[in-house]
């Protein structure tokens, strides 16, 4: 199996088991950047627990996603825009269906973070994920 983006990888399988109805999922392989877009999705309460379990195979793990149902659709944003602090209003009107309604998570010099979060720090960055 020939993977070319995991992150990517990872939304899909995340988003059609919540279509599936599932109260769980298993992503693979798991990267720091999966698990930090995780993190910020437990946070804003997209998604629950993650765990992170050994596949018994060494190496890279498997991570365990509860899923909450919260989900109506996430996906990853190709190619990565940069955005500017001016920019954010043009891509949340592109990718998320009303105002205040879902994030975008970017990746700043400061870190990952939901766009709402950059914009209260100034920051621009590259845009990774919607989720709505």
């Amino acid at each position: 199996m020939v993977l070319n983006d995991t992150l990517s990888n990872a939304m899909s399988v995340i988003l059609n088991a919540e279509r599936t109805t599932k109260s769980d999922c298993s992503v693979y392989p798991s990267s720091k950047l999966i698990q930090n877009v995780l993190s910020i999705l437990t946070d804003n309460h997209f998604v629950g627990e993650v765990r992170q379990e050994d596949d018994g195979k060494g190496g890279v793990g498997l991570l365990k996603v509860n899923l909450l149902g919260k989900i109506n659709k996430c996906g990853t944003i190709r190619p990565r825009y940069s955005v500017t602090l001016d920019d954010y209003e043009k891509f949340e009107k592109r990718y998320l269906p009303a105002r205040d309604f879902g994030i975008l998570v970017v990746s700043t010099s400061k870190g990952l973070m939901t766009h709402k979060e950059a914009k209260q720090k100034g920051l621009g960055g590259r845009l990774l994920i919607y989720c709505y």
